[in-house]
């Protein structure tokens, strides 16, 4: 919970687009420090230089989230720079479709890297940083907010290496919350489950590393990729109100962090088949058309 930002540190992984970025603009407008994290040098750039014109004073480091070695050497920077930070916005994320058995252990390695480990690292690194600086000012206010995203709830099928991503990172944060309580009152965490909303996760294949850019795309990852564009480009809800719903529940210690409440009966249905023993919903019931056409497709007829 932090219920005043101005003259308080953020950092922001993924702050050149998406999330990252209208997080980083609403805490300058706040007035606080920012310390801004992507592994894209071009929008980091532009990023910093667009907080720096709005007076923030600014930290930018291209930085790979899934590295434990340029993990530790950005959280000795900011301690250095700023102290311990009070809002950890562990958001670098990337998007990954396709058949479950045909992702490659490349795939693997690139989306857990990212998705799991980029918070992971965030997590062990910036937090006993806040917890030390909650023992020695009673002051002080931390919040460590995790994005993860719907399918973190939820099992949608031809995209479950990124299911499995957020899946983690639910369960950690909910534990990082339970372990916090325990020892703090002065440092708290949230977690981010949006759905499809306008951001550059669908085109994280941009960023993909030297090698795994090579690999020519499985049927389908090609329909992943092509179903992701679609979801996402024509999502009404816009990531500055998204970044807005952040700052409100950091405000108001608020956990769960939902950019579409409605989606949530697709994750009660998926709960209440796993209390009552059944096997797994048809995901596609409210929307039987798509999975006439996935399976068409898949199946090539």
């Amino acid at each position: 919970m932090i219920s005043d930002f101005k003259g308080k540190t953020a950092v922001l992984t993924g702050a050149g687009s998406g999330f990252g970025l209208e997080c980083a603009r609403i805490g300058a407008r706040l007035g606080m420090n920012l310390v801004l994290v992507d592994v894209q040098q071009d929008a980091l750039d532009k990023a910093q230089a667009e907080m720096q014109a709005a007076g923030a004073q600014v930290l930018a480091r291209r930085v790979d989230v899934s590295s434990a070695e340029q993990m530790d050497a950005l959280a000795a920077e900011v301690q250095q720079r700023f102290g311990a930070p009070h809002f950890v916005f562990n958001n670098a994320g990337v998007g990954s479709g396709g058949l479950i058995w045909e992702n490659s252990v490349k795939d693997w390695e690139w989306v857990l890297g990212v998705n799991l480990w980029g918070v992971i690292h965030g997590v062990r690194l910036f937090t006993p940083m806040m917890l030390a600086a909650a023992k020695a000012d009673p002051a002080f206010q931390g919040h460590i907010v995790n994005t993860a995203s719907m399918a973190g709830l939820l099992t949608p099928p031809n995209m479950g290496i990124y299911n499995v991503s957020k899946h983690a990172v639910v369960s950690l944060t909910e534990t990082l919350y339970q372990d916090l309580k325990l020892v703090s009152d002065q440092v708290s965490a949230s977690v981010l489950c949006p759905y499809f909303v306008p951001t550059g996760i669908s085109q994280s294949h941009r960023n993909k590393p030297a090698g795994l850019a090579d690999e020519a795309p499985t049927q389908s990852q090609l329909i992943g990729q092509a179903m992701s564009d679609k979801a996402v480009s024509s999502g009404k809800v816009t990531a500055a109100q998204v970044a807005d719903m952040v700052f409100h529940a950091m405000q108001q210690d608020q956990f769960y962090i939902y950019s579409h409440p409605k989606a949530l009966g697709n994750a009660r249905q998926r709960f209440d088949a796993i209390v009552a023993g059944t096997n797994p919903a048809d995901p596609f019931a409210e929307r039987p058309e798509i999975g006439v056409g996935l399976r068409q497709a898949l199946r090539g007829g």
